[in-house]
């Protein structure tokens, strides 16, 4: 807001009262004369009533369609689509959840069909736990995302959290631009995340982001967004998860190995201009990983600790990039999500990006509230992260 040319206050600090008023975001971007909005990656950047609303407000959504944020948002609708398009999809419910639970085997995970960011899912290891676990899932669900929605799919043991980037224009043409590894995760939260996967083979690569482009494809998408794979500790079997209908907490790291700029290619696709780019153009190199830095104490249960930010100083240097709002003097406020900051490293080797990643976490500091910082550091030096072996059960496990 400081670096704005220009800034309108759109009420007070409840998300319902500001960023999730339509009718006051709508009201202050024609009053200013914008044609455009960016949705950035939270609030409505995944409600499709809010892009139909800019587009009858002659306003350019710079995301998908509403129709295209309906068949991926709503997530056991597209799980059939996908079905329907060859792409794999995990067992689940077709039909009622407590019928499905028992025809898919324990465990399962109920999940919130307008979820994400890990709000609305609840693992049952037994036939016993369905019934609060549903009650707790929706009423969160509701709370979250105004619908309430479940379905139920086959929880998969140990998978690697697996997503491809997508770029797909208004006139059929759609590419991915690789992998990212979001494995290490705390309660279905990313925390660490890398470019490209060291997991995967040229092979299996190929085939997952042929997958996604099927995915694309079959939604009707356009702009920047994401499909999310779990693959199997086999590394042989992947399903697909969910569609994320908007840019990335984690697109730092694609744009750092394949020198795309992301959101560039979000404003281009949404001024109406074709792909320059094709599928063959797109290359990896190097390797990338971020690490997002919450104001959280990790030995207080990841309790979220909000407050003034008394010193600050970030890392710098060659291949070293930092996304944060955060200086010296300001207030994090306890009204929204808990992450502060992104530290992103880039070098030509996986183990030279880690060593620059441990040093960027030594050099930052930050004096007023607890971070994850520490635990990222520690987990940088892990033996499992380091031969890229973490899966979604890392942080339980360790």
């Amino acid at each position: 807001v400081q670096l704005a040319g220009q800034a309108v206050c759109i009420g007070p600090a409840r998300a319902a009262d500001s960023y999730l008023n339509q009718d006051a975001l709508l009201t202050v971007a024609k009053a200013t004369g914008c044609d455009g909005v960016h949705p950035g990656y939270g609030f409505l950047s995944e409600n499709a009533d809010f892009a139909d609303a800019c587009a009858a407000a002659g306003l350019t959504f710079i995301g998908p369609s509403g129709d295209a944020i309906r068949k991926a948002g709503s997530k056991s609708a597209a799980r059939d689509l996908m079905r329907a398009a060859g792409v794999p999809v995990t067992p689940g419910s077709d039909g009622p959840v407590a019928s499905a639970a028992e025809s898919v085997g324990y465990p399962v995970l109920l999940k919130a069909s307008a979820g994400g960011g890990g709000r609305g899912i609840r693992r049952c290891d037994r036939p016993e736990d369905l019934s609060a676990a549903f009650a707790e899932a929706k009423a969160e669900a509701q709370a979250c995302f105004g619908n309430d929605e479940m379905y139920l799919e086959k929880l998969v043991l140990r998978p690697r959290h697996i997503e491809f980037q997508v770029l797909a224009d208004r006139y059929g043409n759609v590419i991915h631009l690789g992998d990212r590894d979001c494995s290490v995760q705390r309660r279905n939260q990313k925390l660490i995340e890398e470019a490209p996967a060291r997991c995967l083979t040229p092979e299996l690569r190929e085939r997952m982001g042929a997958a996604a482009v099927k995915a694309a494809k079959a939604v009707g998408y356009e702009n920047a967004g994401t499909v999310e794979f779990l693959l199997d500790p086999d590394r042989e079997h992947f399903y697909f998860m969910e569609m994320n209908t908007r840019i990335q907490v984690e697109h730092g790291v694609t744009e750092l190995v394949t020198g795309v700029d992301l959101v560039r290619q979000q404003l281009r696709i949404a001024s109406g201009l074709a792909l320059r780019l094709r599928q063959e153009d797109v290359t990896l190199q190097g390797h990338a990983i971020e690490c997002r830095i919450n104001a959280e104490d990790p030995v207080q249960g990841f309790r979220p600790c909000p407050g003034r930010v008394d010193f600050l100083h970030f890392p710098g240097g060659p291949g070293v990039r930092v996304d944060s709002c955060l200086y010296s003097g300001c207030e994090l406020s306890p009204y929204y999500d808990s992450m502060a900051a992104k530290i992103l490293a880039y070098a030509p080797t996986r183990m030279e990006t880690i060593r620059r990643m441990r040093r960027c976490l030594e050099e930052f500091t930050l004096e007023g509230f607890p971070t994850n910082a520490e635990l990222s550091y520690q987990i940088l030096y892990h033996p499992e992260f380091i031969l890229g072996e973490c899966t979604t059960a890392f942080l339980d496990e360790h």
